[in-house]
């Protein structure tokens, strides 16, 4: 015989009082039941004494003859110090992802080992590139401080010789349409000649 520690409901309508009990496991929740041990009143705050209530010595008794607390009534004992709290470590075999689950569960950790590193080779590029961008901007630094007094020497000719450009540039725009106005009449004169 499977024996349970466990609660059965009593009480009113929407007003819950539970008897902890020792009984057989293959009985109905408030079935036939072999010993009651105490009672269990929720509506009660949870500082109150009276709220859970067991005899424990007789708890005690039934836990050595081998009977097992259901999880609430475990919690509740815990707390009182009478029985260290139970968690389950074994796990059925159903509860077990299949082959499937567990290739999928692989090929996510696979892929986020490579993300990462990935990431890491990001930055460590980054770094790389911001070292050589840094040791360009120096090395441009140097000229650049010599370059402005060099442009400044050789500025005055270069304006002179950008004003000189512009002044050929308006005469030669001035003289282009004179070129183009003797063209079309030496081609009109041509068309006359062969027509005559």
């Amino acid at each position: 015989m499977a024996l349970k520690i466990r609660m059965a409901r009593g009480g009113y309508k929407k007003r819950p009082v539970y008897r902890v009990v020792v009984t057989d496991s293959r009985n109905p929740r408030d079935g036939r039941f072999i010993e009651k041990l105490g009672t269990h009143n929720p509506l009660l705050e949870s500082s109150n004494t009276n709220r859970f209530v067991v005899n424990e010595e007789r708890v005690k008794y039934w836990l050595s003859v081998g009977a097992v607390a259901s999880d609430r009534v475990n919690k509740y004992l815990a707390g009182m110090g009478i029985q260290d709290l139970y968690t389950r470590t074994e796990r059925p075999n159903k509860s077990k992802p299949k082959k499937k689950a567990q290739e999928r569960l692989e090929a996510q950790l696979e892929k986020k080992k490579a993300a990462e590193e990935a990431e890491a080779q990001a930055k460590i590029d980054a770094e790389a590139q911001e070292k050589v961008a840094e040791e360009a901007t120096q090395q441009e630094d140097a000229p650049v401080s010599e370059a402005p007094a060099a442009e400044q020497s050789t500025d005055a000719p270069a304006e002179a010789q950008s004003e000189d450009a512009q002044e050929t540039a308006e005469s030669g725009d001035d003289a282009a349409p004179a070129a183009e106005s003797e063209n079309t009449d030496a081609a009109a004169e041509e068309e006359n000649s062969s027509d005559s």
